[in-house]
Protein backbone atom coordinates (compact mmCIF):
# COMPACT_ATOMS: atom_id res chain seq x y z
CA UNK A 1 0.00 0.00 0.00
CA UNK A 2 1.48 3.42 -0.93
CA UNK A 3 2.56 5.66 1.93
CA UNK A 4 -0.08 8.20 2.95
CA UNK A 5 0.51 11.71 1.59
CA UNK A 6 1.31 14.13 4.41
CA UNK A 7 -0.38 17.54 4.36
CA UNK A 8 1.19 20.46 6.21
CA UNK A 9 0.27 24.09 6.88
CA UNK A 10 2.77 26.70 5.69
CA UNK A 11 0.80 29.94 5.80
CA UNK A 12 -2.01 31.47 7.84
CA UNK A 13 -4.10 34.64 7.66
CA UNK A 14 -6.94 35.91 9.84
CA UNK A 15 -9.42 38.76 10.17
CA UNK A 16 -11.24 38.57 13.52
CA UNK A 17 -13.08 40.79 16.02
CA UNK A 18 -9.87 40.92 18.09
CA UNK A 19 -7.33 41.40 15.32
CA UNK A 20 -6.73 42.06 11.64
CA UNK A 21 -3.84 39.60 11.44
CA UNK A 22 -2.96 36.24 12.96
CA UNK A 23 -0.38 37.77 15.30
CA UNK A 24 -2.72 40.53 16.48
CA UNK A 25 -5.50 38.01 17.09
CA UNK A 26 -3.13 35.72 18.99
CA UNK A 27 -1.69 38.46 21.19
CA UNK A 28 -5.12 39.84 22.06
CA UNK A 29 -6.39 36.36 22.87
CA UNK A 30 -3.41 35.75 25.15
CA UNK A 31 -4.22 39.03 26.88
CA UNK A 32 -7.83 37.94 27.41
CA UNK A 33 -9.30 40.66 25.22
CA UNK A 34 -12.93 40.30 24.16
CA UNK A 35 -14.16 41.28 20.71
CA UNK A 36 -17.83 41.37 21.69
CA UNK A 37 -19.22 44.92 21.72
CA UNK A 38 -22.53 46.78 21.37
CA UNK A 39 -23.84 46.84 17.82
CA UNK A 40 -23.46 50.28 16.25
CA UNK A 41 -23.88 49.44 12.55
CA UNK A 42 -27.67 49.84 12.86
CA UNK A 43 -30.22 50.78 15.49
CA UNK A 44 -31.01 47.98 17.96
CA UNK A 45 -32.58 50.15 20.66
CA UNK A 46 -35.67 48.03 21.22
CA UNK A 47 -34.16 44.71 20.21
CA UNK A 48 -33.69 41.73 22.55
CA UNK A 49 -30.10 41.32 21.30
CA UNK A 50 -27.85 44.37 20.94
CA UNK A 51 -24.33 42.88 20.91
CA UNK A 52 -22.09 41.12 18.39
CA UNK A 53 -18.51 40.25 17.56
CA UNK A 54 -17.87 42.75 14.77
CA UNK A 55 -14.58 43.24 12.94
CA UNK A 56 -13.46 46.81 13.67
CA UNK A 57 -11.22 49.16 11.67
CA UNK A 58 -11.19 46.93 8.61
CA UNK A 59 -10.37 49.04 5.53
CA UNK A 60 -10.91 47.06 2.31
CA UNK A 61 -8.79 49.51 0.30
CA UNK A 62 -5.70 48.28 2.17
CA UNK A 63 -6.08 44.99 0.30
CA UNK A 64 -8.23 45.71 -2.75
CA UNK A 65 -8.74 48.64 -5.10
CA UNK A 66 -11.68 50.85 -4.15
CA UNK A 67 -13.44 49.98 -7.39
CA UNK A 68 -13.19 46.24 -6.80
CA UNK A 69 -14.06 46.51 -3.12
CA UNK A 70 -17.37 48.21 -4.02
CA UNK A 71 -18.26 45.21 -6.18
CA UNK A 72 -17.57 42.68 -3.44
CA UNK A 73 -19.56 41.51 -0.44
CA UNK A 74 -17.95 41.94 2.97
CA UNK A 75 -17.22 38.21 3.19
CA UNK A 76 -15.23 38.34 -0.08
CA UNK A 77 -13.28 41.36 1.17
CA UNK A 78 -12.38 39.47 4.35
CA UNK A 79 -11.37 36.38 2.37
CA UNK A 80 -9.03 38.30 0.08
CA UNK A 81 -7.42 40.11 3.04
CA UNK A 82 -6.83 36.90 5.00
CA UNK A 83 -5.59 35.10 1.87
CA UNK A 84 -3.03 37.84 1.22
CA UNK A 85 -1.62 37.36 4.70
CA UNK A 86 -1.60 33.56 4.37
CA UNK A 87 0.13 33.59 0.98
CA UNK A 88 2.77 36.06 2.16
CA UNK A 89 3.31 33.95 5.28
CA UNK A 90 3.83 30.88 3.07
CA UNK A 91 6.26 32.84 0.86
CA UNK A 92 4.02 32.48 -2.17
CA UNK A 93 3.76 35.56 -4.38
CA UNK A 94 1.01 35.72 -7.01
CA UNK A 95 0.98 34.75 -9.78
CA UNK A 96 1.96 31.36 -8.37
CA UNK A 97 4.19 28.89 -10.16
CA UNK A 98 2.42 25.79 -11.54
CA UNK A 99 -1.00 27.40 -11.09
CA UNK A 100 -2.83 24.24 -12.20
CA UNK A 101 -1.46 22.49 -9.09
CA UNK A 102 -2.91 25.14 -6.75
CA UNK A 103 -6.46 24.66 -5.48
CA UNK A 104 -8.92 26.92 -3.67
CA UNK A 105 -11.42 25.84 -1.02
CA UNK A 106 -13.00 28.81 0.75
CA UNK A 107 -16.25 28.08 2.56
CA UNK A 108 -18.97 30.43 3.72
CA UNK A 109 -22.08 30.00 5.81
CA UNK A 110 -24.38 32.36 3.92
CA UNK A 111 -22.36 34.48 1.50
CA UNK A 112 -23.05 38.09 0.61
CA UNK A 113 -26.54 38.25 2.06
CA UNK A 114 -26.21 41.95 2.83
CA UNK A 115 -25.70 42.74 -0.86
CA UNK A 116 -28.77 40.78 -1.89
CA UNK A 117 -30.90 42.47 0.78
CA UNK A 118 -29.61 45.95 -0.03
CA UNK A 119 -30.36 45.66 -3.71
CA UNK A 120 -33.72 44.01 -3.16
CA UNK A 121 -34.64 47.05 -1.06
CA UNK A 122 -33.41 49.35 -3.84
CA UNK A 123 -35.53 47.47 -6.34
CA UNK A 124 -38.63 48.00 -4.19
CA UNK A 125 -37.85 51.71 -3.72
CA UNK A 126 -36.55 52.69 -7.15
CA UNK A 127 -37.53 49.93 -9.56
CA UNK A 128 -35.07 48.22 -11.92
CA UNK A 129 -32.98 51.36 -12.40
CA UNK A 130 -31.73 51.11 -8.79
CA UNK A 131 -30.19 47.65 -9.09
CA UNK A 132 -26.40 47.34 -9.29
CA UNK A 133 -25.40 44.95 -12.13
CA UNK A 134 -22.79 43.40 -9.85
CA UNK A 135 -25.18 42.78 -6.94
CA UNK A 136 -26.34 39.29 -7.85
CA UNK A 137 -22.84 37.98 -8.50
CA UNK A 138 -21.47 39.61 -5.32
CA UNK A 139 -24.06 37.81 -3.19
CA UNK A 140 -23.24 34.30 -4.45
CA UNK A 141 -21.64 31.95 -1.86
CA UNK A 142 -18.80 30.96 -4.20
CA UNK A 143 -17.52 34.52 -4.64
CA UNK A 144 -14.94 34.36 -1.79
CA UNK A 145 -13.40 31.28 -3.46
CA UNK A 146 -13.44 33.03 -6.82
CA UNK A 147 -11.78 36.19 -5.52
CA UNK A 148 -9.09 34.23 -3.67
CA UNK A 149 -8.33 32.08 -6.71
CA UNK A 150 -8.15 35.23 -8.84
CA UNK A 151 -5.78 36.87 -6.35
CA UNK A 152 -3.46 33.86 -6.37
CA UNK A 153 -3.87 32.95 -10.03
CA UNK A 154 -4.83 29.49 -8.76
CA UNK A 155 -6.12 27.39 -11.66
CA UNK A 156 -6.49 24.03 -9.90
CA UNK A 157 -9.56 22.53 -8.23
CA UNK A 158 -11.95 25.02 -6.67
CA UNK A 159 -14.96 24.48 -4.46
CA UNK A 160 -17.08 26.24 -1.84
CA UNK A 161 -18.23 24.22 1.18
CA UNK A 162 -21.44 25.62 2.66
CA UNK A 163 -22.04 23.76 5.91
CA UNK A 164 -23.23 26.44 8.35
CA UNK A 165 -21.02 26.50 11.45
CA UNK A 166 -19.01 23.45 10.30
CA UNK A 167 -17.90 25.19 7.10
CA UNK A 168 -14.38 26.32 8.02
CA UNK A 169 -13.31 22.92 9.32
CA UNK A 170 -14.90 21.14 6.37
CA UNK A 171 -13.02 23.42 3.95
CA UNK A 172 -9.69 22.50 5.52
CA UNK A 173 -10.53 18.80 5.53
CA UNK A 174 -11.65 18.81 1.90
CA UNK A 175 -8.53 20.76 0.93
CA UNK A 176 -6.31 18.19 2.63
CA UNK A 177 -8.09 15.43 0.72
CA UNK A 178 -7.45 17.21 -2.60
CA UNK A 179 -3.74 17.06 -1.84
CA UNK A 180 -3.88 13.45 -0.62
CA UNK A 181 -5.70 12.39 -3.79
CA UNK A 182 -3.03 14.00 -5.97
CA UNK A 183 -5.27 16.75 -7.35
CA UNK A 184 -3.08 19.61 -6.06
CA UNK A 185 0.24 20.34 -4.35
CA UNK A 186 -1.01 23.53 -2.68
CA UNK A 187 -4.53 24.48 -1.60
CA UNK A 188 -5.63 27.84 -0.20
CA UNK A 189 -8.34 26.89 2.27
CA UNK A 190 -10.52 28.39 4.95
CA UNK A 191 -13.82 29.96 5.87
CA UNK A 192 -15.37 33.41 6.03
CA UNK A 193 -18.47 35.22 7.23
CA UNK A 194 -19.67 38.84 7.22
CA UNK A 195 -23.12 38.68 8.77
CA UNK A 196 -23.39 41.52 11.29
CA UNK A 197 -26.50 42.87 9.59
CA UNK A 198 -29.97 43.53 10.94
CA UNK A 199 -31.65 40.56 9.25
CA UNK A 200 -29.09 38.08 10.61
CA UNK A 201 -29.10 39.38 14.16
CA UNK A 202 -32.88 39.53 14.48
CA UNK A 203 -33.25 36.19 12.69
CA UNK A 204 -30.99 34.33 15.11
CA UNK A 205 -32.54 36.25 18.01
CA UNK A 206 -36.01 35.10 16.93
CA UNK A 207 -34.73 31.51 17.06
CA UNK A 208 -33.72 32.07 20.67
CA UNK A 209 -30.12 31.22 19.77
CA UNK A 210 -28.35 34.45 20.82
CA UNK A 211 -27.18 35.69 24.20
CA UNK A 212 -29.18 38.59 25.66
CA UNK A 213 -26.43 39.69 28.05
CA UNK A 214 -26.50 43.16 26.50
CA UNK A 215 -25.26 45.01 29.58
CA UNK A 216 -22.03 42.98 29.68
CA UNK A 217 -21.03 42.29 26.06
CA UNK A 218 -17.54 41.04 26.91
CA UNK A 219 -19.05 38.45 29.28
CA UNK A 220 -21.83 37.24 26.99
CA UNK A 221 -19.94 34.41 25.26
CA UNK A 222 -19.41 31.93 28.10
CA UNK A 223 -19.00 28.37 26.83
CA UNK A 224 -19.55 25.58 29.37
CA UNK A 225 -20.65 28.04 32.06
CA UNK A 226 -23.84 27.28 33.98
CA UNK A 227 -25.22 30.75 33.19
CA UNK A 228 -24.68 30.71 29.42
CA UNK A 229 -27.73 31.82 27.48
CA UNK A 230 -26.79 31.59 23.81
CA UNK A 231 -24.05 32.35 21.32
CA UNK A 232 -22.84 35.76 20.17
CA UNK A 233 -23.03 36.33 16.42
CA UNK A 234 -19.63 37.32 15.01
CA UNK A 235 -17.80 37.73 11.71
CA UNK A 236 -14.32 37.21 10.31
CA UNK A 237 -12.12 35.04 8.11
CA UNK A 238 -9.44 32.40 8.47
CA UNK A 239 -7.34 31.23 5.53
CA UNK A 240 -4.57 28.62 5.55
CA UNK A 241 -2.10 27.44 2.92
CA UNK A 242 -1.99 23.65 2.88
CA UNK A 243 0.83 21.86 1.04
CA UNK A 244 2.04 18.42 0.24
CA UNK A 245 4.93 17.88 2.64
CA UNK A 246 7.56 17.26 -0.03
CA UNK A 247 6.46 20.38 -1.90
CA UNK A 248 6.84 22.51 1.23
CA UNK A 249 10.22 21.00 2.08
CA UNK A 250 11.50 21.63 -1.43
CA UNK A 251 10.64 25.31 -0.96
CA UNK A 252 12.32 25.40 2.46
CA UNK A 253 9.41 27.18 4.13
CA UNK A 254 8.27 27.25 7.74
CA UNK A 255 5.81 24.49 8.68
CA UNK A 256 3.25 25.18 11.41
CA UNK A 257 1.90 21.68 11.71
CA UNK A 258 0.08 18.88 9.98
CA UNK A 259 -3.51 17.96 9.12
CA UNK A 260 -3.59 14.31 10.12
CA UNK A 261 -7.24 13.46 9.59
CA UNK A 262 -10.72 14.69 8.78
CA UNK A 263 -14.29 13.45 8.78
CA UNK A 264 -17.79 14.81 8.45
CA UNK A 265 -21.16 13.38 9.40
CA UNK A 266 -24.84 14.25 9.51
CA UNK A 267 -27.13 14.03 12.51
CA UNK A 268 -30.14 13.63 10.19
CA UNK A 269 -32.15 14.71 13.20
CA UNK A 270 -33.27 18.37 13.37
CA UNK A 271 -32.59 21.67 11.63
CA UNK A 272 -31.32 23.42 14.77
CA UNK A 273 -31.27 21.02 17.73
CA UNK A 274 -28.45 18.48 18.01
CA UNK A 275 -29.18 14.79 18.37
CA UNK A 276 -29.66 14.27 22.14
CA UNK A 277 -27.37 11.23 22.02
CA UNK A 278 -24.75 13.18 19.99
CA UNK A 279 -24.49 10.25 17.61
CA UNK A 280 -23.53 12.35 14.60
CA UNK A 281 -20.88 14.23 16.57
CA UNK A 282 -19.46 10.98 17.95
CA UNK A 283 -19.28 9.50 14.46
CA UNK A 284 -17.41 12.53 13.10
CA UNK A 285 -14.87 12.48 15.95
CA UNK A 286 -14.36 8.71 15.70
CA UNK A 287 -14.01 8.76 11.92
CA UNK A 288 -11.56 11.69 12.02
CA UNK A 289 -9.36 9.83 14.53
CA UNK A 290 -9.55 6.71 12.35
CA UNK A 291 -8.66 8.71 9.24
CA UNK A 292 -5.65 10.13 11.09
CA UNK A 293 -4.58 6.76 12.46
CA UNK A 294 -4.60 8.27 15.94
CA UNK A 295 -5.81 6.47 19.07
CA UNK A 296 -8.16 8.51 21.30
CA UNK A 297 -5.68 8.42 24.19
CA UNK A 298 -3.04 10.11 22.01
CA UNK A 299 -5.07 13.35 21.80
CA UNK A 300 -3.82 16.09 24.14
CA UNK A 301 -6.14 19.00 23.41
CA UNK A 302 -9.61 19.66 22.01
CA UNK A 303 -10.42 22.98 20.39
CA UNK A 304 -14.12 22.76 21.15
CA UNK A 305 -17.01 23.96 19.07
CA UNK A 306 -18.11 25.47 22.40
CA UNK A 307 -20.78 27.88 21.23
CA UNK A 308 -22.11 28.98 24.64
CA UNK A 309 -25.58 27.57 23.95
CA UNK A 310 -27.19 25.37 26.59
CA UNK A 311 -27.59 22.33 24.31
CA UNK A 312 -24.31 22.42 22.36
CA UNK A 313 -21.91 22.61 25.29
CA UNK A 314 -23.60 19.84 27.25
CA UNK A 315 -23.81 17.51 24.26
CA UNK A 316 -20.25 18.22 23.10
CA UNK A 317 -19.06 17.28 26.58
CA UNK A 318 -21.22 14.14 26.48
CA UNK A 319 -19.78 13.18 23.07
CA UNK A 320 -16.19 13.62 24.27
CA UNK A 321 -16.86 11.37 27.25
CA UNK A 322 -18.39 8.72 25.01
CA UNK A 323 -15.54 8.74 22.48
CA UNK A 324 -12.60 9.19 24.86
CA UNK A 325 -13.86 7.36 27.94
CA UNK A 326 -11.70 8.02 31.00
CA UNK A 327 -9.17 9.83 28.81
CA UNK A 328 -11.74 12.63 28.44
CA UNK A 329 -10.78 13.76 31.96
CA UNK A 330 -7.12 14.04 30.90
CA UNK A 331 -7.85 16.25 27.90
CA UNK A 332 -7.36 19.99 27.95
CA UNK A 333 -10.28 21.68 26.20
CA UNK A 334 -11.08 25.30 25.39
CA UNK A 335 -13.40 27.38 23.24
CA UNK A 336 -12.00 30.29 21.26
CA UNK A 337 -15.55 31.60 20.80
CA UNK A 338 -15.30 32.93 24.34
CA UNK A 339 -13.06 35.70 22.95
CA UNK A 340 -15.13 36.94 20.03
CA UNK A 341 -18.32 34.94 19.62
CA UNK A 342 -19.34 32.60 16.84
CA UNK A 343 -17.92 33.55 13.45
CA UNK A 344 -20.15 30.97 11.76
CA UNK A 345 -18.62 29.86 8.43
CA UNK A 346 -15.23 31.22 9.51
CA UNK A 347 -15.18 29.60 12.95
CA UNK A 348 -13.51 26.29 12.13
CA UNK A 349 -10.77 27.98 10.12
CA UNK A 350 -9.98 30.74 12.64
CA UNK A 351 -9.96 28.23 15.48
CA UNK A 352 -7.71 25.85 13.52
CA UNK A 353 -5.25 28.72 13.03
CA UNK A 354 -5.28 29.42 16.76
CA UNK A 355 -4.70 25.72 17.45
CA UNK A 356 -1.56 25.76 15.29
CA UNK A 357 -0.42 28.87 17.17
CA UNK A 358 -0.94 27.00 20.44
CA UNK A 359 1.26 24.16 19.16
CA UNK A 360 3.95 26.62 18.16
CA UNK A 361 3.87 28.78 21.27
CA UNK A 362 3.40 25.97 23.80
CA UNK A 363 0.45 27.81 25.33
CA UNK A 364 -3.21 26.83 25.51
CA UNK A 365 -5.70 29.66 25.09
CA UNK A 366 -8.31 29.57 27.85
CA UNK A 367 -12.09 29.66 27.91
CA UNK A 368 -13.09 33.12 29.06
CA UNK A 369 -16.10 33.81 31.29
CA UNK A 370 -16.16 30.32 32.76
CA UNK A 371 -17.12 31.43 36.25
CA UNK A 372 -19.49 28.67 37.33
CA UNK A 373 -19.03 25.40 35.45
CA UNK A 374 -22.18 23.58 34.45
CA UNK A 375 -22.32 20.34 36.49
CA UNK A 376 -22.88 18.47 33.21
CA UNK A 377 -19.75 20.08 31.76
CA UNK A 378 -17.20 18.65 34.15
CA UNK A 379 -14.07 18.35 31.99
CA UNK A 380 -10.98 20.58 31.96
CA UNK A 381 -11.93 23.66 29.92
CA UNK A 382 -8.91 25.79 30.95
CA UNK A 383 -10.93 28.62 32.54
CA UNK A 384 -9.82 32.24 32.18
CA UNK A 385 -6.02 31.91 32.18
CA UNK A 386 -3.68 30.71 29.39
CA UNK A 387 -1.86 27.52 30.34
CA UNK A 388 1.66 26.50 29.31
CA UNK A 389 1.56 23.04 27.74
CA UNK A 390 3.45 21.03 25.16
CA UNK A 391 0.73 19.61 22.94
CA UNK A 392 1.35 17.05 20.23
CA UNK A 393 -2.10 16.18 18.84
CA UNK A 394 -5.35 18.16 18.85
CA UNK A 395 -8.94 17.58 17.82
CA UNK A 396 -10.87 20.48 16.26
CA UNK A 397 -14.65 20.15 16.51
CA UNK A 398 -17.21 22.06 14.43
CA UNK A 399 -20.95 21.43 14.32
CA UNK A 400 -23.52 23.33 12.28
CA UNK A 401 -27.20 24.01 11.76
CA UNK A 402 -28.79 21.14 9.89
CA UNK A 403 -26.84 18.64 11.95
CA UNK A 404 -23.64 18.96 9.90
CA UNK A 405 -20.50 17.96 11.76
CA UNK A 406 -16.85 18.30 10.73
CA UNK A 407 -13.81 17.29 12.78
CA UNK A 408 -10.10 17.69 12.14
CA UNK A 409 -7.16 15.94 13.77
CA UNK A 410 -4.16 18.28 13.84
CA UNK A 411 -0.58 17.83 15.00
CA UNK A 412 2.42 19.85 15.97
CA UNK A 413 5.07 19.76 13.27
CA UNK A 414 7.30 16.73 13.56
CA UNK A 415 9.54 15.69 10.69
CA UNK A 416 8.94 11.99 11.32
CA UNK A 417 5.47 10.60 10.69
CA UNK A 418 3.42 10.03 13.84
Amino acid sequence: MPERVRVVVTGMGAITPIGLTVSETWENALAGKSGVTPIDQFDTTDWPVRIAGAVRNFEPERYISRKEARRMARCSQFAVAAAQEALADARLSPPLPEPERVGTVIGVGMGGVEVALEHTAKLWRQGPVGVNPFALAASLPNMPSYHVSLLAGAQGPITTPVAACATGSQAIGEAANLIRHGCADVVIAGGVEGLIIDASVIGFAAMGALSKRNAEPERASRPFDKDRDGFVLAEGAGVLVLERLEHAQARGVHIYGEVLGYASSSDAYHIAQPDPEARGVRRAITWALRDAGVAPEAVDYVNAHGTSTPLNDTLETFALKKVFGEHAYKLTISSNKSFFGHTMGAAGAIETILTFKMFEEGMILPTLNLDTPDPECDLDYVPWTPRPAQMRIALKNAFGFGGQNACLVLSKWESAAL
